[in-house]
């Protein structure tokens, strides 16, 4: 049984975690999604052998890779977090998640980078037909990477595919496909890959939007913002589907999660979705009074979403922590027994075996399977920490869903302009196309927090606190480390921007 950390080193170690993973999501969406518009511009230059369109394709495959350079080494050092930081979850949890890592290492990083040094390389190096299959290649690697990645996020989200030893106290792997095809992996891959084709459209609006206003490059700009632009309407309105998708899984499987992004206090049948809303800064779930005020709702559209059943159910956070009878639903309050009751039966099967008494171990170890999935709760010290953050849950959803719906309107304001080809009268449409990298990144961000800061206070939702998760270390190295690091990250960003800028600056070739 691993006793409570002490919470100042947690934190710093949470924010230690934050902060690389913040730095590295910067570079990582827009990787994904940059792959795909490249190997597609290479097609159409393969295709039909206009050198305009090979140096558009040159053009964009170099911002890639410095994109790509700085993100591998803020990617290195996250995965070496999990054991400098949370060692205690590597150990109870390293036979699973270690798994989908090292597929993704092994298998989709290797293919990645073996074939970026020839798409990178290879031009009249290789044969043509070859490097184009080399570029395809490395976008079909980035997102394999992206898959196994997060495979390993969604089973910390949704545990399945596992058994808990207590021989060992560690999960083990029983079934590697429940884990790989979770509704909430198939739906966080999904979503996250879709929202990265809108952010690498982005980008590509944006370059393309200064050199208009610039009068450089127009013939290179136009279309690359009209490709872009389809590129940039199809995938928002996927995302539209996928967040939907997310939203059922996220109600299915972690409904207190929703319950948060929604400010739901109480459970309702027939529950109206926020559109908007304010969460009052004094809010208390011990009082039954509502979290939000000044709240503009859609009916009914919340249980429609959470069960595809307008008039179903929806716990609210309340019916979580207490318990809900008439419905059938366990609180945290009544999960913490079963939970303490789970590690008093580990406690008394690992002594009772040291003992050489099997029939109490037998029977520890029985109750402890009857027990085990709320055997997270054991830790807590108080139903009410089994609750996220209500305003963070709660702002970062709702402005994340506000820009994705606007995204879908730009791209379409864009193709209409390019369709008309009147760029020169629209110069205000170009002046914020120049700054749209900046909302896209926000709303990346957004979803990273509502999928994390939603599932606090667990590590490993159910089964393993934060608190419990991580080294026992002092809060001072942590803390030393945590401003290192902000150094080193701030560093690699301002060096990677200023890259950025100067090749976006040199532009492409000309012929």
């Amino acid at each position: 049984m691993i006793e409570n950390l002490d919470p100042t080193m947690v934190d710093w170690a949470r924010a230690q975690f934050a902060l690389t993973a913040m730095y590295h999501w910067i570079f990582v969406p827009l990787t994904l999604g940059l792959t795909w518009f490249i190997a597609y511009c290479h097609t159409i230059s393969y295709r039909t052998g206009n050198e305009e369109w090979k140096r558009l394709t040159r053009f964009w495959m170099r911002l890639f890779a410095v994109n790509f350079a700085v993100g591998v080494a803020t990617g290195i050092i996250l995965e070496f977090e999990f054991g400098t930081n949370w060692s205690n979850y590597s150990w109870m949890v390293g036979d699973i998640f270690g798994a989908p890592l090292a597929i993704e290492g092994l298998f989709a990083f290797f293919l990645e980078s073996t074939f970026f040094a020839v798409m990178f390389f290879g031009w009249d190096r290789v044969s043509r037909r070859f490097h184009l299959v080399s570029t395809w290649m490395v976008a079909l690697g980035s997102n394999l990477s992206a898959v196994w990645i997060l495979v390993a996020n969604a089973w910390m989200q949704h545990p399945a595919g596992q058994e808990f030893n207590p021989d060992t106290a560690r999960f083990e792997m029983n079934s590697f496909r429940d884990i790989v095809f979770s509704p909430v992996a198939v739906a966080k891959f999904t979503h996250t890959a879709s929202s990265s084709m809108v952010l690498s459209a982005f980008f590509v609006i944006s370059v393309s939007s200064w050199y208009l206003l610039k009068g450089r490059h127009r013939t290179m700009a136009r279309r690359s913002i009209v490709l872009a632009s389809v590129f940039c309407l199809l995938s928002s309105l996927f995302v539209i589907f996928t967040g939907d998708q997310s939203a059922y899984a996220v109600a299915q499987k972690q409904p207190m999660k929703l319950a948060a992004c929604e400010g739901l206090l109480r459970g309702q049948t027939g529950a109206d979705l926020i559109a908007i809303g304010v969460v009052k800064d004094d809010h208390d779930i011990r009082d039954d009074k509502q979290v939000t005020r000044l709240n503009i709702g859609i009916p009914e559209l919340l249980s429609y979403l959470a069960n595809r059943n307008f008039k179903s159910f929806v716990p609210g956070v309340r019916d979580m922590v207490y318990g809900n009878p008439e419905q059938n639903l366990l609180g945290a309050k009544q999960k913490m027994v079963k939970g303490r009751t789970a590690l008093a039966a580990l406690a008394a099967y690992r002594s009772d075996r040291q003992a050489g008494d099997e029939a109490g171990a037998a029977a520890a170890r029985d109750t402890l399977r009857a027990n085990q999935d709320y055997i997270g709760y054991g830790y807590l010290e108080k139903p009410e920490d089994a609750v996220p953050p209500i305003a963070l849950s709660f702002y970062s959803f709702h402005f994340m869903v506000i820009l994705g719906t606007l995204f879908p309107v730009v791209s379409v304001l864009f193709l209409l302009v390019a369709w008309r080809n009147t760029f020169e009268k629209h110069r205000g449409l170009l002046r914020v196309g120049t700054i749209l990298l900046i909302p896209g990144m926000i709303a990346h961000w957004l979803g990273w927090i509502v999928a994390e800061v939603g599932r606090q206070p667990w590590a490993i939702q159910d089964l393993l606190p934060v608190n419990v998760a991580a080294t026992r270390l002092s809060s001072g190295s942590v803390r030393a480390t945590f401003f290192l690091f902000l150094f080193l990250f701030t560093v690699l960003l301002i060096a990677e921007v200023g890259i950025m800028l100067k090749q976006i600056s040199i532009g492409p070739e000309e012929g």
